[in-house]
Parts: C-alpha cells; sequence; structure tokens
C-alpha cells in the first residue's frame, strides 16, 4: 500500500487501549440512552461487552415492566422486548434499502486486485489479490489490523469470526487468532487438491474442491476427518451451518446437502440450469436457500420441502455473490458482472432497487460518491464505467463490494 493509502488506513504498529475501551458499564448504558432505536439495536453487534451492556439495559426495563403487571413471566416479556427490536431494525433495514438514499465510501484497500469480502457486527475482511488480508471498520473506513500469508502459496477463500480468521492458502487451511497472541496455526500442505471455495463452523472447516468432493477439517486436531462426494463436477460454492448441514453448489447446476452430524447425504436438486451455480446463501430462520447462477438466474428454494419457491432472470450475465442480514427474512443483495448492486425481496424474487456508483473523472485514494437509483426502465447496457462486483457483504443498512481491483466500496443506505 503506498503512503497516500496510508494516510486514510494505517493505524500504528503499537496499539494504544482506546477510551471507549476503558468505560464502564454504567458511563456506557448512560451513553446508550440517548440513542434511537436503531443505533441502540446495532451498539450490540459491535463486540461482546457491548451487547452484555444492552441486554442489561433491556433486562432492566423487563424488570420494570414485571413490576407494574406481576402476572406477566419475565421470560415472555424480554422474548417480545427482542423480538420487537429486532422487528424494528429489521423494517428500518428493508425500507432504507429499498425506499431511501444511499452514499458510498470508496478507498484504496490493497495494492492489488481484491475480489472477495466479509462483513460481521461492523468489520470487514477483504483478500485475495496480494498477500495480505485487510481488517477494517464499517463506520470509519479505517484498516484495524492486517493477516499476512505465510508463503508464496495463493488465497483462495476465507472466513472470519471473533476469535479466528481462517483461510484456504493453496492446498491447506491456515488459521489466524484475532485475540490474545497473534499466533498462526497450518494444516500440512497438500490436504485440499485443487480446492475452490470454503466455509466454517466451530470446530469444523469444509473445502470444496475440483472433484466434486468436500474435505472437513477438524480445526483443532488439523486433520480431515471426513470426506464426502457431493457433486459429478467440481464444487462451485458452499456453506456450512451452525446445524452442521452443509450445502453446495455445482458447475453443472446441481445443489446437495449432507448432514454432517450423521455423515449422510440429505439430498440433491437438480435445478435445470446447466450454465452452473456460482453463488448461495442460506437462512437458517426461513430455512430458505438462495442460489445465483453464471446464467443470471436468482432462485429460491425450500429445504424443508425440497422445492423451488421461486426463481427470475435479475441479469442477463453472471451473479457472483448474494447475501442478506443475519436474521433478515425481507431482502436479499445480490451483485454481478454487470456491476449494477440489486436488492430483491426474498419472499417473491421482485427487483426492488438497481444501484449504481456515480461516475467521476479520476480516482482517489479515498472519496465519497453517491448511490445513484435507477429506475425500472433504464436500460443498464447503456450505462458505461460498471466494475464487475465480484463479491459483497452486508450489514445494518450497510453493503460492502469489491470489483476485481484495489479499491473498496462500502455504500451507506439512510431513509430519506
Amino acid at each position: 500500500m503506498d503512503s497516500a493509502s496510508t494516510e486514510y488506513s494505517s493505524l500504528p504498529n503499537k496499539r494504544k487501549s482506546s477510551s471507549v475501551e476503558n468505560l464502564g458499564d454504567d458511563v456506557l448504558s448512560m451513553i446508550f440512552a440517548f440513542l434511537d432505536l436503531i443505533h441502540f439495536v446495532r451498539c450490540s453487534g459491535v463486540c461482546k461487552s457491548w451487547c452484555s451492556v444492552v441486554n442489561k439495559m433491556k433486562y432492566k426495563r423487563v424488570q420494570n415492566l414485571t413490576q407494574l403487571h406481576n402476572n406477566e413471566d419475565i421470560t415472555q416479556q424480554d422474548t417480545l422486548i427482542n423480538y420487537q427490536l429486532e422487528h424494528l431494525a429489521m423494517k428500518q433495514h428493508r425500507s432504507c434499502l429499498h425506499n431511501g438514499h444511499a452514499k458510498v465510501c470508496q478507498w484504496k484497500g490493497h495494492s492489488a486486485g481484491v475480489n472477495k469480502c466479509k462483513m460481521k457486527a461492523g468489520l470487514i475482511l477483504t483478500g485475495v489479490g496480494d498477500k495480505v488480508m485487510h481488517l477494517w471498520s464499517a463506520e470509519s473506513c479505517k484498516r484495524l489490523d492486517s493477516y499476512y500469508l505465510p508463503d508464496k502459496a495463493p488465497l483462495l477463500d476465507f472466513d472470519f469470526d471473533e476469535s479466528k480468521v481462517v483461510g484456504l492458502v493453496g492446498t491447506r487451511i491456515c488459521i489466524w487468532k484475532r485475540t490474545g497472541t497473534r499466533d498462526l496455526f497450518s494444516s500440512h500442505d497438500g490436504l485440499f487438491t485443487r480446492g475452490l471455495c470454503m466455509s466454517f463452523a466451530d470446530p469444523q472447516a469444509v473445502v470444496g474442491c475440483v472433484d466434486g468432493k468436500v474435505r472437513v477439517f477438524d480445526m483443532y486436531s488439523r486433520k480431515v476427518s471426513l470426506i464426502v462426494k457431493m457433486h459429478p463436477y467440481s464444487v462451485s460454492c458452499l456453506e456450512l451451518t451452525d446445524e452442521q448441514l452443509l450445502i453446495s453448489g455445482s458447475s453443472n447446476g446441481t445443489i446437495s446437502l449432507s448432514d454432517l452430524s450423521t455423515d449422510q447425504m440429505v439430498s440433491t436438486v437438480d435445478t435445470g440450469d446447466s450454465a452452473g451455480i456460482k453463488t448461495l446463501c442460506y437462512s437458517p430462520r426461513s430455512h430458505l436457500l438462495f442460489t445465483g447462477s453464471n446464467s443470471g438466474f436468482a432462485s429460491c428454494w425450500d429445504l424443508r420441502k425440497l422445492c423451488r419457491v421461486w426463481i427470475n432472470r435479475i441479469s442477463p450475465n453472471m451473479l457472483n455473490s448474494m447475501q442478506h442480514l443475519r436474521n433478515d427474512e425481507s431482502c436479499l443483495a445480490v451483485g454481478g458482472i454487470d456491476g449494477v448492486l440489486r436488492i430483491i425481496d426474498q419472499e417473491t424474487g421482485e427487483v426492488l432497487s438497481r444501484w449504481i456508483m456515480e461516475r467521476k473523472n479520476g480516482t482517489k485514494d479515498f472519496e465519497r460518491k453517491k448511490a445513484v437509483k435507477l429506475s425500472e426502465d433504464e436500460r443498464i447496457d447503456l450505462i458505461p464505467s460498471r466494475p464487475p462486483i465480484t463479491c459483497l457483504g452486508v450489514g445494518m443498512q450497510k453493503i460492502v463490494s469489491v470489483h476485481g481491483d484495489r479499491y473498496l466500496r462500502l455504500w451507506k443506505f439512510r431513509n430519506k
């Protein structure tokens, strides 16, 4: 990264504890009391300590209600408040993505082209292209940390949680600790021949390979514990849920499911799209699976009935990535080769809104731009300078996208 980019993103090597980290729960409670509902809910996703403070504030509220209504169970009150808060937050999220306006923060994040990104709890992880992954704040766009590859092997895919970063590097799995001592753990080389994609849910990581097999890697013993033949052709995308349900898509258009807790194949579904499945994402709350194909079709599948709910060709070109906010059952963000960010309805497949970034001459290392909402009848093929969206991630009223170049784009949505 050059010196100009460093001005916007780099932090000093020597870390100092932030003044916010030194505040006690009582002071944080006083600060949070001034927030509106949406920002209050968002605070619970920043870190464990803030989540604990938010939960304590809600608990006190429940206690007050219980004193007024002695016949009501406190657990039911707590559940009701949590549901209402989440429902309002998701309603606001959908409204902003559908009917609101947006601005885009664009900054130079890597020295080479980057085509993978993940977004969780207000954090963004980017990589693939150069020999490093960068962790960013979704609020300030500042770089918080970096994770360097141990050798010249290429980074193929990655994911992260609160304690670690897991990456598919060449033919092995590497694990970087995010807390405490900065240790790097690596599996033996050659375990994952021609791996294409990966996902993980403690204590297992899964790697999809060209031979149609998924190799299950135990991250604690650092050994392959299971090999599952999922497809006759290469595995193009996959997801491992917290319930140990393995879902994968293939280059020949099939979707396969396997229950790792019983080591048994659940089912295989032929989508009828010979162009192949490019991307997928699963909603554990609704048990719906969303897939995007190389021919531009978006589909929704009910895994309880193993049937298709809807299908819609939302683009004439390949769909590279689709994601939704965790626990959101209303909308889905989709990006592809045509460079248009689409928001679609999870229930119907209807395209709710389409967005592109405004065009400006020249590119700075950091700049803020307007997002342009396209009308329903506007022809995309007549719009120049649309870099393809290679990957995207979704947060509360935010979407991060990467485009195969050195720049990251963070779309921030607000109500009108």
